[in-house]
C-alpha cells in the first residue's frame, strides 16, 4: 500500500517512478493462499482509485505479469512474475547453506524452521523445513508474515539500525492505527529481548495458538538482514521451552550459517 506521506515523498524525488510503484503494489496484493484477486480487492488493498487499478491491471495482464480469469472476473499471477521469482531464488546462496541447518533443527524439534525476506510491512518465506510431526505450520515458500508481530519479523527488526527500523514501523502503524499501541510494545520489548539473549520470541501474539522463536541472519558480503524462526502449535512450544532450548539453537544456527556463507 502506497500511503499519503510516500506519494509526497515521491512526488519531489525525481528518479522515482510512480506508475512503476504502483504497479509493483498491485503485485504485492496476491498471496499464497489467496491465488486470484478483483479490481475492487486490489483497489482496497492498496488505496489505489478502482479506474487506476483497472488501467494497472489491464498493463500488467499484457505484460505477462498477470493472468485475467474470465470465468471469476479476476486475475492471478502470470508466468512473468513466477519467471522472475525462481530466478531470484535460484541466485540466493543461503538457501543452500541454511537449508540442511534448518532440517536439522526442524527433525529435532518436530516443528517448522523458515527463513524469509522483509517486503515492507511482511516477512517472505523463502525457504522452510518442518519436522516429522503433522502438526506443523502449513506455510510454504512465499508465504507472508506480518513483521511487527511474528518472531522472525521482530528479529529482523531488531537487527536493523534505529532509523531504519522506524521507517518500518511508520508504515505499520499508518496500517494498523488501532493496533498500534499494542504492536508497537511488543516489538520494544523484543528490541531488549534481542540484545539481552540473541533471540526474540510472539508467544501468540500473531496467531493465539501459534508460538515461536527468531533469530536475524546477516549475509557478510551484502549486510543484507533476514529473519529465521522457528514455531509451531502452542501446546508444543510452551514458553520454557523457547527460552531454555530452541531459542539458543536457532542462534546456534544463524551464526553457523553466517559463518558458511562468509567461506563463499
Amino acid at each position: 500500500m502506497t500511503t499519503d506521506d510516500d506519494v509526497s515523498e515521491e512526488v519531489h524525488d525525481r528518479q522515482f517512478v510512480v506508475a512503476l510503484s504502483r504497479g509493483l503494489d498491485v503485485l504485492r496484493c496476491f498471496r499464497a493462499n489467496e491465488s486470484m484477486l478483483g479490481n475492487q480487492e486490489i483497489a482496497a488493498r492498496t488505496s489505489l482509485p478502482k479506474p487506476t487499478v483497472s488501467r494497472l491491471t489491464y498493463t500488467l495482464t499484457k505484460l505477462g505479469y498477470l493472468t485475467y480469469v474470465e470465468r471469476y472476473s479476476k486475475y492471478q499471477l502470470g508466468t512473468a512474475v513466477l519467471s522472475l521469482g525462481y530466478t531470484a531464488l535460484a541466485g540466493m546462496d543461503i538457501r543452500e547453506v541454511a537449508r540442511p541447518l534448518m532440517q536439522e533443527l526442524a527433525d529435532y524439534s518436530d516443528v517448522a524452521v523458515s527463513l524469509g525476506s522483509h517486503d515492507h510491512t511482511s516477512m517472505i518465506y523463502i525457504e522452510s523445513c518442518r519436522g516429522k510431526g503433522a502438526l506443523t505450520i502449513r506455510l510454504t515458500v512465499g508465504s507472508r508474515i506480518p513483521v511487527a508481530t511474528t518472531a522472525m519479523g521482530r528479529a529482523f527488526l531488531a537487527a536493523l539500525p534505529d532509523a531504519q527500523r522506524a521507517i518500518i514501523l511508520d508504515e505499520v502503524r499508518a496500517r494498523h492505527p488501532a493496533e498500534w499501541p499494542r504492536i508497537k510494545a511488543g516489538v520494544e520489548r523484543a528490541v531488549i529481548d534481542y540484545a539481552k539473549r540473541g533471540f526474540t520470541m510472539s508467544v501468540g501474539e500473531w496467531q493465539s495458538d501459534v508460538h515461536a522463536v527468531g533469530v536475524a541472519v546477516t549475509q557478510p558480503a551484502t549486510g543484507t538482514v533476514m529473519g529465521l524462526n522457528c514455531g509451531g502449535a502452542a501446546f508444543l512450544l510452551p514458553r520454557e521451552r523457547l527460552e531454555g532450548d530452541l531459542g539458543p539453537r536457532l542462534v546456534q544456527v544463524a551464526r553457523k550459517m553466517e559463518a558458511a556463507l562468509g567461506r563463499r
